[in-house]
């Protein structure tokens, strides 16, 4: 017994001294040595989206946010642009422009193959142009006008030749439509396109390639994608991708909270509060390409002192826009000091900016002549012309309240506005464009043309005819619009569009209110998801490439220790 009892001893002695080996080993590294958590390939992401699938294919995805997300990941365009606005290499492996600017010559990457693993070819992206422009399309009436003035030549397999008619930079905009496969296209009559069988069961070139839809009770719930194995950029970390549908942001929403998916393709203001306080959801929020504004109608006899600069500063000044924001809008926005979008290559961080400041509003009325009659009443008047005017404004709940604030905030500097809402269809199709306004209160939507280009809204030919609602007629400010159309050198056209919004802060023809935003969850476990500016909703998707579910352990030796 005692001999036996002394081997036990000894056997748990040993145990204990190699437990102590293995503790001060684990918690002592060498020095100079990290341990990393490094990206690792696999996992499935599961997204809700807010919709339903329509069609999988880029001709036909125009008016569907759920099926253009989809469709990011599948399909590749010639050139996509990075959160700043810049043109980068795609399908395209790289192009150069003419010295007049009329000519882009491109050249598609030479491993860029189908999933089916066909070669994307010339042959593919001159089908789809000519797709664009058919009856068929989808795609807005001013693209498929544009495609009609461009002429794209095949110069081989590899490379074509876009002549334009005259220079215009931003056409690098309209390169980055997802390019579809003639070989499995061209038998289908464009009027049968829409019907297409390639639509539920698409080919693409990007990232991840069509697995199945998921069909429940008859109806299809979802759609899964795979990594492509044969993708010419950097493969993705996560392996596959599973979308999912849901009626609204508040289905979507339930969705994570069940545990049915780890992601929330857009979180809206019913239910943001909720999602902040989801201890596992990260929160994305990004400005979507939109401004709020009031634009003034500077041509309108009825209200000739909405042509004085300094009338127009002294509203901006009077005008509380963060409370907007906050009371109105639930803080899902933020303010706006120029027609260019934050963020962009374009944007200058220098432009004046206007805190709301009613008292030196009115001192600026009152140095311009307007004064309260002495007989009484609370609006400013000048020459016996009151400082009055109509302002229009969407009929819907959110652009009325903001009216109704704009419209208080004025008559506490002694402005009168009296508001008249419109259906937005009419606002923006016949009050605008015939100029029967004083004043109106319009979102300008700028989705999906990530080049700047201020051009259509605030140059002189605009003025009579086209985008130009305000009628502002400024010289100095248009000829930096034309050169900055023209030019290809981005340094350039970043000082002709910082000396425009210098001129237009200045004249301000119109007050930018505000910057919507866009919300997007993601469950903590996703790792490596950043989200830049939006020129897009599906512009969410742009670093999906880098994102990770899975990680490995690896030894950073560092710099040695002296």
């Amino acid at each position: 017994m005692k001999q036996l009892r002394w081997q036990i001893l000894v056997v748990v002695v040993t145990l204990g001294i190699v437990a102590i080996l293995l503790y001060t080993q684990q918690s002592a590294p060498v020095t100079g040595t990290t341990i990393l958590q490094q990206p690792e390939q696999g996992g499935v992401y599961t997204e809700a989206l807010v919709g339903s699938l329509g069609r999988l294919n880029p001709l036909l995805d125009w008016n569907n946010i759920a099926d253009r997300d989809v469709d990011r990941l599948l399909f590749s365009g010639l050139v996509r642009f990075d959160e700043r606005g810049l043109p980068q290499a795609d399908l395209a492996e790289s192009w150069g422009v003419s010295q007049d600017g009329t000519i882009y010559n491109f050249t598609i990457r030479p491993n860029a193959v189908w999933h089916d693993g066909t070669p994307v070819t010339s042959d593919d992206v001159i089908f789809t142009i000519e797709m664009m422009k058919g009856a068929g399309s989808l795609y807005p009436q001013d693209i498929k006008d544009l495609w009609g003035r461009v002429t794209v030549t095949k110069l081989n397999d590899k490379n074509l030749k876009f002549t334009l008619p005259e220079p215009y930079v931003p056409f690098l905009d309209y390169l980055t439509f997802g390019v579809v496969p003639k070989h499995l296209l061209e038998s289908v009559p464009p009027e049968q396109m829409a019907s297409a069988e390639f639509n539920i069961a698409p080919v693409g070139s990007g990232p991840y390639q069509f697995d199945q839809l998921i069909v429940e009770n008859g109806q299809i719930q979802g759609v899964v994608l795979n990594l492509a194995p044969n993708y010419y950029g950097t493969h993705p970390f996560i392996e596959q991708v599973v979308f999912r549908y849901y009626p609204s942001s508040a289905a979507a929403f339930e969705a994570y909270r069940q545990g049915d998916v780890s992601a929330v393709g857009r979180i809206t203001t019913d239910v943001l509060n909720a999602a902040l306080a989801e201890p596992n959801l990260s929160v994305y929020s990004s400005r979507l390409p939109q401004m709020g504004f009031v634009l003034f109608n500077l041509t309108n006899p009825e209200t000739p002192f909405l042509q004085d600069a300094d009338v127009r500063r002294a509203l901006m000044l009077g005008l509380n826009r963060p409370a907007i924001i906050n009371n109105v809008l639930q803080g899902q926005a933020f303010v706006a000091d120029s027609p260019i979008l934050p963020g962009s290559w374009a944007y200058f961080d220098g432009i004046e900016r206007f805190e709301y400041d009613p008292e030196a509003a009115i001192s600026l009325l009152k140095n311009e002549g307007y004064v309260i009659p002495a007989g009484g009443g609370t609006v400013r008047a000048k020459d016996g012309i009151p400082l009055a005017f109509t302002l229009v404004h969407p009929d819907d709940a959110v652009h009325t309240q903001i009216a109704q604030a704009i419209q208080t905030q004025w008559a506490q500097i002694g402005v009168a506005v009296q508001l008249q809402p419109q259906p937005y269809d009419q606002l923006a199709v016949t009050t605008l464009a015939s100029r029967a306004f004083q004043a109106a209160l319009v979102d300008l939507n700028l989705a999906r043309t990530p080049d700047p280009d201020p051009y259509p809204f605030w140059h002189q030919a605009e003025a009579v005819g086209g985008q130009n609602y305000s009628g502002w007629d400024n010289r100095a400010a248009s000829e930096y619009l034309e050169q900055a159309r023209v030019t290809a050198d981005y340094a350039l056209r970043a000082k002709l569009y910082r000396n425009f919004q210098v001129i237009f802060a200045k004249e301000l023809p119109a007050l930018p209110l505000y910057i919507p935003v866009y919300s997007y969850g993601v469950d903590s476990q996703v790792k490596g998801v950043q989200i830049g500016p939006l020129y897009e909703p599906s512009d969410r998707l742009n670093t999906f490439t880098r994102w990770y579910l899975l990680t490995r352990r690896a030894l950073d030796q560092g710099t040695p220790s002296p």
